[in-house]
């Protein structure tokens, strides 16, 4: 018998764990690769977080927790909300998940059928076309141009051509790193709420941003569907923890779904993240150097002759414009990796149309590392790239 597969596996790469994937061997090869593709902290997870995944380990008693996740986990969350958004969340909303891609995954499922239509941004997260387009929903691409996010603006407009059953958006964006104000992102739920369009709000860039306050969806409306996770503030990537907070007709919805596909998020992880809530200052610290590479490379890349090509509000990304050096994102990353050892990821990964002219850059790696690694970029493009 010759095997062959679905029609679903042919779904497109995410070129950033590939460019990942290659520079790891590199590396392995001994080459000074520094890595820019991934939104990978460069520091662990918080001290007391290590410490309560220790203790749980000593205890041996790590198992299945309920669907939803650990009760002392859910309420922490709530209280985040409270603490850090003045919002009154019921524990009982709060939906613990395997990272926040299996919280997409869980709300794809819970609130769409195949052949519903669903807006992203373009440029976008890549996971978000790949999945809804695995599960048969229509996926509706609305290009953001040097904003770098969606408005309402942009969902008005594609509303009118024709009927969307969904938003998905993120604030701060990723690849771009954009964010709406509060007055320009309570317009967007607003105008979802209004028009009987499910928002899914991806918040998993809060606490990274550099101009001001961030605005949860559930400050605007209580229907919104929220995403988040410890990944990327807390620096939490691989213990694949992040959390949802539901309105009230979807937690019984999603709860079976979760029981069947994922049982329950990782035991350890869920007792370790309770404690992420209270390490505030070693978080802010890390935040700081972000800040501080972000100041770096928002002179030192436009110098080399890449300019930003959205703000740099939040998140650990810039997303640049190569045009001056070349119309082929993924051949630029090639060369980029290969002759300097540093590692980018093309804007085709995220803009499938025209982001043959863009790479996104992360920052989230040591300050040391991005100096070094603009040094390398300026002296390669100053000798043509």
């Amino acid at each position: 018998m010759t095997l062959k597969p679905s029609r679903r596996s042919g779904v497109d790469p995410f070129l950033a764990m590939d460019v990942l994937a290659a520079a790891n061997r590199l590396k392995s090869a001994g080459h000074p690769v520094i890595s820019m593709a991934v939104g990978q902290p460069s520091e662990p997870a918080p001290l007391a977080v290590r410490e309560a995944a220790k203790t749980a380990l000593d205890a041996g008693d790590i198992g299945y927790t309920d669907a939803l996740g650990r009760a002392e986990l859910r309420r922490a969350i709530a209280r985040h909300y409270g603490e850090r958004h003045n919002i009154d969340v019921d524990p009982a909303r709060v939906a613990v998940t395997t990272g926040s891609s299996a919280g997409f995954n869980l709300a794809f499922l819970a609130l769409f059928n195949p052949g519903d239509r669903v807006a992203i941004a373009r440029p976008g997260y890549p996971a978000y076309r790949a999945v809804m387009a695995l599960l048969g929903i229509e996926v509706v691409e609305i290009p953001v141009g040097a904003i770098g996010t969606l408005d309402a603006a942009h969902v008005a407009a594609a509303h009118r051509v024709k009927k969307l059953d969904g938003v998905l958006t993120a604030n701060p964006a990723n690849p771009t790193g954009a964010g709406l104000g509060r007055d320009a992102f309570a317009e967007l739920v607003r105008y979802c709420r209004d028009n009987a369009i499910a928002l899914i709000s991806d918040e998993i860039y809060h606490g990274l941003t550099y101009g001001g306050g961030e605005t949860s969806a559930l400050d605007i409306d209580d229907g919104a569907t929220i995403i988040n996770s410890f990944s990327k503030y807390c620096c939490m990537t691989g213990w694949r923890i992040g959390w949802m907070v539901l309105p009230e007709a979807l937690v019984r919805p999603v709860e079976r779904i979760q029981q069947s596909l994922f049982i329950s998020a990782p035991d350890i992880s869920q007792r370790a993240a309770v404690e992420a809530f209270g390490a505030r200052d070693e978080l802010e610290a890390v935040k700081r150097r972000y800040a501080a590479n972000r100041a770096l490379l928002a002179e030192a890349l436009p110098a080399a002759g890449l300019p930003l090509a959205a703000p740099m509000d939040g998140a650990f990304y810039a997303w640049c414009d190569i045009s001056k050096y070349s119309s082929d994102s993924m051949a630029f990353s090639r060369r980029m990796l290969e002759e300097i050892h540093v590692a980018a990821t093309p804007g085709v990964d995220f803009d499938p149309v025209d982001g043959r002219h863009t790479m996104r850059f992360s920052y989230a790696g040591s300050t040391a590392d991005m100096v070094e690694a603009a040094r390398r970029i300026g002296v390669w493009l100053e000798r043509g790239g």
